[in-house]
């Protein structure tokens, strides 16, 4: 008679497995991170202010309400949140408008867990509006679930969107790899008990335990998250 209870190398292996990979946006997928600080320098220099790097170091990888309102403490504009928020947006939009350069390596991860039918999320800080204008670029077909900043009460450095994110497709997050370039994000996924790869765009993220830094996503395959969540279990 055959059993119908796994092996104990199955069920291992199983324990050990790859249940989804989350992805965060801007720096990571598509090289924007650029065009958020060319919307902010242009919006405070209509206010009457000039940002330097100390600015941009403060706000890079963090959500809307966060950065606008560091911003509008840390110069003194005479601006609400809310403004100020709708102005960034609507300059950041028109920017993309034009076209989102991908990060070197992106087109080909996406195909690649698309292609082996990896539970694929992409987890941002920006809002909805500029989420989905971005899939254009990236292809919606590649996710399993997006999820925008201002869908959730609290955003990154919190585990919120992360914790959300494996909640929806019905996984782990101790399974899950996560793929961020702000320590802003890597804290995030690493709160949430997924494992983290670091992938630094504008502000370099220093190494930790339990933390992968790398260079470019072209060093990220399947297979290398695979090991991850291997060596961590």
């Amino acid at each position: 008679m055959t059993s119908s209870i796994p092996a104990a190398d199955s069920r291992a292996a199983k324990d050990t497995a790859l249940q989804a990979v989350f992805l965060d946006l801007d720096g990571t997928l598509v090289d924007t991170e650029g065009f958020w600080w060319e919307a902010e320098s242009e919006v405070f220099a209509e206010l009457g202010h000039v940002l330097d790097d100390t600015h941009r170091e403060a706000v890079v990888g963090g959500p809307m309400t966060r950065s606008a309102g560091y911003l509008i403490q840390a110069t003194g504009a005479q601006i609400g949140l809310p403004e100020l928020s709708g102005l960034l947006n609507a300059r950041f939009a028109a920017r993309i408008g034009r076209g989102v350069p991908l990060m070197p390596g992106a087109r080909r991860l996406l195909a690649e867990l698309a292609a082996h039918g990896v539970p694929t999320a992409l987890v941002s800080a920006s809002h909805r509006t500029i989420i989905d204008r971005m899939l254009h670029s990236l292809g919606p077909a590649h996710f399993h679930l997006t999820l925008a900043g201002d869908e959730l009460e609290r955003t990154k450095p919190h585990p919120d969107p992360y914790l959300t994110a494996a909640a929806r497709l019905g996984v782990d997050p101790a399974r899950c790899a996560v793929v961020e370039d702000t320590l802003t994000g890597v804290r995030a996924g690493e709160a949430a008990g997924c494992r983290v790869v670091a992938v630094p765009s504008v502000v370099p993220v220093p190494p930790a335990a339990g933390r992968t830094v790398v260079r470019s996503l072209e060093e990220v395959d399947l297979s290398f998250l695979r090991a991850l969540i291997t060596e961590s279990n």
